[in-house]
C-alpha cells in the first residue's frame, strides 16, 4: 500500500478488514465505508465492492443507500444472491410488494432457496391483502402497468399463473362485465395473499424439510386466517424440530391465549421465560393468564417484572410495557372485589376518568393525581381452579347450553379466530340477560349496583359487558359517557382499518363493495342539501367511480374545502341533554307473548341503535349480539342459527338503511323457535 496507495486490490482488502472488526465500532464502520468508496471511484464497474459497501451501510441504518448500491450490482451482474439481499432490505423497510419482486426474479434465477421462498412468503403474509387501486388484487399484476381497470383485468386474466383461479363460468364473466366482475372477484379471492404466503411456506419446507422459521410463519399464517387446528399443527412441528424455540413457544401460546385455552397458554409462556428470562411478550401474557383465571398474586408479580423494564433513553417503549400499568391498576380493583357480588361494583364508576381515557386509548401512564389501586390483601384468595366434573348435574347443564349459545355468536370470516372462553361468558350473559328480563316483565324491578330500581336498556347490556370483561381483563371494556366529558367532547372514535397503505382487512372485504356504495349515497345526500344545482353532474361522476381513491378527486373538483381527506357520517336520533328539543325514539319491551313478532322487531330494533351508536370502548359486536339472543329467549324464541359465513352483524347493522332492514336480515339467519 506505501508503495502502490492506489493498488484496488489492497484498497479493497483493508476495507473488508475494516468491516470485519466489527461495525459496533463507528470508527471500524466508517473506515470501511471510506475504503470501499475509493474502490468504487477508481472502479466503478465491481459489483462485489458495491455488495460489501451495502452490507456496511445497512447495519447502520442507512438502508436507501445500502438499497441504491444493490441497485447498481445488479445492473452491473444480476444474480440471485443480490435479488434476495435488496428484497431483504426492502422487506425491513415495510415495502412488501416491490421485496416480493425481488424475492421473486431471485427465486427465477435460483429456484433451491428456501430462505428467499420464505420471505416471499412473508411479502404475501405481512400484506394481509395487497391493494392494487383497490382492484382486481387476487391476480398477478406485477409484471403490468395499470393504465386502466377494464384493460387491467382483461391483462390481468390472461396471464398464465392466474388461470388456475378462474373457472370456465368466471372467465366468461370476465369477458360480459369487465371492472364489475373483477369487483366481485375480490370477494371470492378475499384470503388470497394468506393462501399464497402458506403455499410459499410449504415450498420453502420442500426444500428444507427441517426449516423451523417456515413452520413457524405457516403456524402464523393460518392462525391470521382463523384456522386453529392447522396453526396447532404447524407450531407443533416446529417445536419437534427444537422445543426450545423461544419464537414458536411464544406464538403459540398467544394463539391459545386468545382461543380461550388460558392453561395451556400459560405453559408456553413459562418455557418460554424460562429460556429467555427477559423476554416482555411472554413475561406480560404469564401475568394476563395468571389474573384472567383469578390468580392475581402470581399475575401481579408477573406485571411487575414487566413494568420494572424500562426502555433505555430514545428506545421506543414496547406494547406490553405501555400497558402493563393499566392491567396491573385493573388487577388490583378485580381483586379486592373478588368477594364483592359482581353486581355490586362497577369499574365505570369507580375507576378515575383520567385511567380509563389513557385505558382506552392505549397513551402512556401518564397520569396526574392518580392514587394507585390497594396492594393485594392477604385475607382475599385467589380464585380456586375448578373442574367440570366437580360442579352440580345442572351446573353442568347450564355451562353447556352457554357453550352452545356462545358458538352461535362467532363469526365464520377468515381473521376471526374462535374464542371457546369468549363463547361460554357470552353465553352464561345471555342466559342471565334472559332471566333479568323474564323477572323484569314479572315485577318490574331489577337489582344493579346494589340497588334496585325499573329496569332500563342499558341494565341489559350492564350484564353482558360484565361478562365481556370477566373473559378478558386486556380488554378495556368501557362505556364512553363515563369518560371525562373533555375526552368526549374531543371526540372518541371507534376505527376500523378497511384500507391502510398496501394492507387491506380481510376480515371486512366482503363489505367493501357495499361500504363504497354506502359512502357514494352520502355524498349524494350531502350536495342534495349543500349543492343541489349540481348534483346531476356530481351524480354522473359518482357512477364512474369504482375504487375508493376516486373518490377524492370528485370531491375536491366539487367542494373547493375538501383537501387531503374527507369524512361522511350517519346520523341516528338520539336524545343528548335533556331540557333540549331532539329527535328521538322510545322502544318499550313488555313481553307480550301474544306479540311475540313485534317483540323481537323491538328486540333487534333496540341493538340496532346500540350497533350504530358504538357506546363502547371495545367489545360492542358480541355485546349487543349476546342481548339479542337472551331478551329473545325471555319472549319463548330461541336462535338456532348461526350468522351465516362472512356476515358481520355490527356491519350489518351499520349499512342497513333502518332498523326495520336490519330486524329482517337479521331474522333471516336466525332461525328461530319456540
Amino acid at each position: 500500500m506505501a508503495e502502490e496507495p492506489d493498488l484496488v486490490s489492497a484498497i479493497y482488502g483493508r476495507g473488508i478488514a475494516y468491516g470485519k472488526k466489527g461495525l459496533h465500532d463507528i470508527k471500524n464502520a466508517e473506515l470501511a465505508l471510506f475504503e470501499l468508496s475509493r474502490v468504487i471511484t477508481l472502479e466503478p464497474d465491481r459489483p462485489e465492492v458495491f455488495e460489501q459497501r451495502a452490507e456496511i451501510l445497512s447495519p447502520l441504518g442507512r438502508i436507501n443507500e445500502a438499497v441504491n448500491d444493490l441497485t447498481k450490482a445488479i445492473q452491473l451482474q444480476p444474480s440471485a444472491r443480490l435479488y434476495r439481499h435488496r428484497g431483504t432490505l426492502y422487506f425491513i423497510s415495510e415495502d412488501y410488494a416491490t421485496a416480493h419482486a425481488d424475492f421473486q426474479q431471485s427465486l427465477e434465477l435460483n429456484r433451491n432457496q428456501p430462505t428467499a421462498m420464505l420471505y416471499k412468503g412473508l411479502t404475501f403474509f405481512h400484506r394481509g391483502l395487497l391493494k392494487v387501486n383497490a382492484l382486481c388484487a387476487p391476480y398477478d399484476i406485477s409484471a403490468f402497468p395499470l393504465r386502466n381497470e377494464v384493460e387491467s383485468c382483461a391483462v390481468i386474466r390472461q396471464e398464465p399463473r392466474n388461470q388456475r383461479l378462474l373457472k370456465a363460468e368466471e372467465k366468461s364473466d370476465f369477458e360480459e362485465r369487465g371492472v364489475q366482475a373483477c369487483l366481485k372477484q375480490m370477494n371470492y379471492f378475499s384470503i388470497y395473499f394468506l393462501q399464497e404466503a402458506i403455499e410459499s411456506f410449504k415450498e420453502a419446507l420442500k426444500q428444507k424439510v427441517d426449516f423451523i422459521d417456515a413452520y413457524k410463519s405457516l403456524g402464523q399464517a393460518y392462525r391470521e386466517l382463523g384456522n386453529f387446528e392447522a396453526a396447532t399443527e404447524s407450531f407443533q412441528k416446529a417445536l419437534l424440530l427444537n422445543q426450545n424455540h423461544v419464537q414458536t413457544l411464544q406464538l403459540r401460546g398467544m394463539m391459545l391465549y386468545h382461543h380461550g385455552s388460558l392453561q395451556e397458554a400459560l405453559k408456553n409462556f413459562k418455557r418460554c421465560l424460562q429460556l429467555e428470562p427477559y423476554n416482555e411478550v411472554c413475561q406480560y401474557m404469564k401475568g394476563l393468564s395468571h389474573v384472567a383465571m383469578g390468580q392475581f398474586y402470581e399475575g401481579i408479580k408477573a406485571q411487575t417484572k414487566v413494568m420494572l423494564n424500562d426502555p433505555l433513553p430514545g428506545q421506543k417503549a414496547s406494547p406490553e410495557y405501555l400497558k402493563v400499568k393499566y392491567l396491573r391498576e385493573y388487577s388490583r380493583y378485580l381483586h379486592a372485589h373478588l368477594d364483592t357480588p359482581l353486581t355490586e361494583y362497577n369499574i365505570d364508576v369507580d375507576l378515575p376518568g383520567s385511567f380509563k381515557d389513557h385505558w382506552a386509548k392505549n397513551l402512556p401512564f401518564l397520569i396526574d393525581d392518580y392514587e394507585e389501586q390497594p396492594g393485594l390483601q392477604p385475607h382475599i384468595r385467589d380464585v380456586l381452579h375448578q373442574n367440570f366434573e366437580s360442579y352440580k348435574p345442572e351446573v353442568q347443564e347450564l355451562i353447556c347450553i352457554a357453550d352452545r349459545l356462545g358458538s352461535l355468536m362467532q363469526y365464520e370470516t377468515p381473521g376471526f379466530l374462535p374464542n371457546k372462553r369468549i363463547h361460554r361468558a357470552m353465553g352464561l350473559a345471555a342466559l342471565e340477560v334472559m332471566q333479568a328480563v323474564q323477572r323484569t316483565w314479572t315485577n318490574s324491578k331489577v337489582r344493579m349496583n346494589g340497588k334496585t330500581r325499573l329496569m332500563q336498556w342499558r341494565d341489559m347490556f350492564d350484564i353482558a359487558v360484565k361478562w365481556r370483561r370477566i373473559a378478558d381483563p386486556d380488554q378495556p371494556v368501557l362505556w364512553l359517557d363515563q369518560m371525562p366529558a373533555r375526552s368526549l367532547s374531543r371526540g372518541f372514535n371507534n376505527h376500523i382499518n378497511l384500507i391502510r397503505g398496501q394492507v387491506i382487512n380481510m376480515r371486512y372485504l366482503e363489505y367493501f363493495e357495499k361500504i363504497l356504495h354506502f359512502i357514494k349515497d352520502r355524498i349524494l345526500v350531502y350536495h342534495g342539501a349543500n349543492n343541489p344545482k349540481g348534483l346531476l353532474e356530481v351524480r354522473e361522476a359518482l357512477e364512474k367511480v369504482h375504487k375508493v381513491e376516486d373518490l377524492l378527486p370528485i370531491m375536491k373538483q366539487f367542494n373547493t374545502k375538501t383537501k387531503d381527506g374527507f369524512t361522511v357520517n350517519t346520523k341516528v336520533p338520539s336524545l343528548k341533554d335533556q331540557g333540549k328539543e331532539y329527535d328521538g325514539f322510545t322502544i318499550t319491551i313488555t313481553g307480550d307473548k301474544y306479540e311475540a313478532d313485534a317483540v323481537c322487531n323491538l328486540i333487534l330494533s333496540l341493538v340496532y341503535y346500540f350497533y350504530n351508536l358504538m357506546p363502547l370502548s371495545r367489545g360492542s359486536s358480541v355485546i349487543a349480539y349476546s342481548v339479542i339472543v337472551g331478551a329473545l329467549m325471555a319472549s319463548g324464541k330461541e336462535v338456532a342459527g348461526k350468522i351465516p359465513k362472512g356476515k358481520l352483524v355490527d356491519f350489518e347493522a351499520m349499512t342497513a338503511p333502518g332498523s326495520e332492514a336490519f330486524s329482517k336480515i337479521a331474522k333471516s339467519w336466525m332461525n328461530l323457535k319456540r
